[in-house]
């Protein structure tokens, strides 16, 4: 399998909360976050790059400059006089997170505006991530171009790995999110759903029900993450379910979900060990929600 890990998405500006009551300035996004653990652990020969668009302005070379600082290739990084990067800000309740966002021109909304530079991104990858947020942000034709460059891209044996990551906020209406979820959901070799969002907006009654509807759509393996309680995965191997260890100390629960998602594909990328990758996005997640913020100090 080629080495090379690619994420698709928007990057933002991130405002965290801090102890004292301020506010600390950094960058992340669902798919960044993913793409700056699995740096972490995916082993040196591997690349990991992040595919984006973002501003000429300061706060666009700052962020360009982080990437590159955090070991991400920032050679699909596409640079744009139109617009400039979003931003958003984490609000806690008892270690539960809300958000606030400014992205309205994202730049990153032109993504996947060049379908050449789509293709070039994807070539010769070991596996494409993305997830529903990556959608919602674009245009309803670039949304048809992403999905055929990851089409042919999988017609390539490259591997895609897709987080439905559902925000009704960020679309016109539920219905067209469900619907091009489930179309995506037809091109992954991995679907990563929390069950509280497949709950709330498919009315799935179960994980397991969240399995069953993903694998009719096509998806080969799903992994339904279910906060404190039992991860379930089915595939070609067959359906299992793994207990995380309880977390006593929840600080903030920005990127749980991201971050499993980085240790467990990094994890079965080395060696396909499902088990030892569920394990591997557990305790990740476990270390990540103890601390403030999306990117955090391992």
């Amino acid at each position: 399998m080629a080495s090379r890990f690619v994420a698709v998405g928007e990057a933002m500006v991130e405002m965290s909360p801090t102890a004292e009551g301020t506010y600390r300035m950094g960058f992340a996004g669902d798919t960044l976050n993913t793409a700056w653990y699995a740096r972490k652990f995916l082993p040196k020969d591997w690349s990991v790059s992040y595919c984006t668009a973002v501003g000429e302005d300061r706060v666009s070379d700052k962020m360009v400059e982080f990437l590159g600082s955090s070991g991400l290739d920032t050679h699909f990084v596409e640079r744009r006089t139109d617009s400039t990067v979003g931003l958003y800000m984490i609000q806690l309740e008892n270690g539960e997170r809300s958000f606030a966002y400014w992205r309205s021109d994202s730049a990153a909304r032109r993504l996947a505006a060049n379908s050449d530079r789509l293709a070039k991104a994807f070539e010769g990858a070991g596996l494409v991530y993305l997830s529903g947020i990556t959608l919602a942000i674009l245009p309803e034709g670039d949304r048809r171009q992403l999905q055929s460059a990851l089409q042919t891209a999988r017609s390539k044996g490259v591997r895609v790995a897709f987080d439905p990551n559902l925000r009704p906020r960020l679309w016109a209406d539920r219905d067209t999110m469900c619907r091009t979820v489930m179309a995506f959901a037809s091109c992954c070799d991995f679907l990563m759903p929390s069950f509280e969002d497949e709950e709330a907006y498919f009315e799935d009654a179960s994980p397991s029900a969240s399995v069953e509807r993903y694998h009719a759509a096509g998806a080969e393996r799903v992994i339904v993450k279910n906060g404190p309680e039992d991860v379930v995965c089915a595939g070609p191997e067959g359906v299992m379910a793994y207990t995380p260890d309880p977390v006593l100390d929840v600080v903030d629960t920005t990127a749980a979900g991201d971050s499993f998602n980085a240790a467990f594909l990094s994890s079965y990328l080395i060696d396909s060990d499902l088990d030892k990758a569920v394990a591997a996005g557990a305790k990740l997640a476990a270390k990540v929600i103890g601390k403030r913020g999306a990117l955090v100090d391992l």
